[in-house]
């Protein structure tokens, strides 16, 4: 198959109802969850600490849950992630945000972006 036919194939594939985000945003991502015959959509609010591109694009939401950190990685193209809300927007120098896995409490606090 030539680049072409496949380039429109991934533009079939790819979500457009996402909002633009990149790491150190806060986002609420709500995931369709099925339990027996029903499905239900929960929230997973946290940090984003890394995204990847490309055609299996994904992302990872790191949040504190009862005093224990929790990382969760979503595929962006996944049928699971039911929306993603912006929450707020932070300032940041790097790409991925790793390191926060060692900080606690208030060292652990991202500047927010300015308003422009």
């Amino acid at each position: 198959m030539s680049n072409l036919i496949i380039e429109k194939l991934l533009a079939k594939t790819r979500r457009t109802d996402l909002p633009e985000f990149r790491a150190g945003d806060t986002v609420r991502v709500h995931v369709k969850i099925k339990e027996g015959e029903k499905e239900r959509l929960q929230a997973f609010e946290g940090v984003v600490i890394s995204r990847t591109n490309g055609p299996q694009a994904s992302f990872t939401v790191r949040k504190i849950s009862f005093g224990q950190g929790v990382e969760r990685i979503f595929p962006i193209n996944s049928k699971v992630v039911d929306k993603v809300d912006l929450m707020r927007s932070s300032k940041v120098r790097r790409a991925k945000l790793y390191y926060l896995r060692a900080l606690r409490g208030k060292a652990a606090r991202l500047r927010d972006a300015e308003k422009s």
